[in-house]
């Protein structure tokens, strides 16, 4: 595994991240605790935060499966549409999986499997970290943190990094609101998202294709917590507080048949964003042409 240099002393307040060597490959029905205990003996300490790749968890609980059509498999795994877009080649669909988290083809990925398979995601990724965090405190004799992580894009930016699809045993925000800046000002909104920020570092050392699924995060041991703490479900927004629920293209359509349906343009101000208000209106205003045309009684 790689620790870094023996250069100069590291600052008490130094985070750390390396990724761990010699796990092997995973199959359907692998103990992964057990394994994951074989390779942390020794290189572990109390406070240290286990970032592990979410496919990994799926390969040991079976969620490997046959799949002629990917497209099916992403539907099965679909709660609802967010977004869609065609493109030459094919169609790119954002959607909501059943644990609620928001990402393209619904995590459902070919990648790092069997050619003819495709992976899904751990039906509960909260439950999976939850077990593997108990199982390798008891293990390995010390308090520690497990992320499970997958590969997400992001609204209005380009490229992809990972977060933290399910979580135990840590913090996986820190809530700010309430305490003071540099300048005496009262933060009031700030919730840094800590087992996303800790999942998208610890990307850089494992890497998309080394081999290395997993890696310590360490210095940050003041956010790991007892195992009853909020797991990663915490981090997916209400839709009451969701500024963004649909994409573009949908919210419009949506708007526009609603418009469509009740033809009056006035209930546009209750649409909940631009793309729906401006579709409710021209569904409303066609709607009204079109019952101009008919005959009076």
């Amino acid at each position: 595994m790689s620790k870094g240099s023996d250069g100069p002393a590291l600052p008490p307040d130094a985070v750390t991240i390396f990724a761990i060597d010699d796990l092997p490959e995973i199959h359907p029905g692998d103990d992964l605790a057990a394994l994951l205990g074989d390779v942390l003996e020794g290189s572990v300490e109390a406070g240290d935060i286990l970032v592990i790749t979410s496919k990994i968890v799926s390969k040991a609980e079976g969620r490997i499966i046959e799949a002629a059509d990917r497209e099916d498999a992403i539907t099965a795994e679909t709660r609802r549409v967010v977004a869609s877009r065609r493109h030459p080649g094919g169609t790119t669909r954002i959607v909501e999986t059943h644990t609620g988290l928001v990402m393209a083809a619904a995590g459902v990925d070919a990648s790092n499997v069997p050619d003819g398979t495709v992976a899904l995601l751990p039906l509960d990724p909260d439950a999976s970290a939850l077990a593997l965090a108990t199982a390798l405190r008891a293990r390995l004799g010390v308090d520690l943190g497990v992320i499970l992580s997958d590969t997400f894009g992001r609204p209005w930016r380009d490229g992809q990094t990972d977060v933290a699809i399910g979580a135990a045993g840590l913090h996986v925000v820190d809530d700010l609101r309430g305490s003071a800046d540099s300048q005496g000002r009262v933060l009031e909104v700030t919730v840094p998202a800590i087992a996303d920020e800790l999942a998208g570092a610890a990307d850089l050392v494992k890497g998309k294709a080394s081999g290395r699924p997993v890696a310590v995060v360490r210095g940050l041991g003041r956010f790991v917590a007892g195992l009853d703490a909020p797991g990663a479900a915490r981090l997916i927004r209400s839709a009451e507080l969701d500024m963004f629920r649909l994409g573009s293209d949908e919210a419009d359509r949506q708007g526009y048949e609603r418009g469509r349906a009740e033809g009056r343009a006035e209930s546009a101000a209750e649409a909940y964003d631009e793309g729906y208000a401006a579709g409710f209106a021209e569904g409303a205003a066609e709607s009204r042409d079109d019952g101009a045309d008919q005959p009076a009684d």
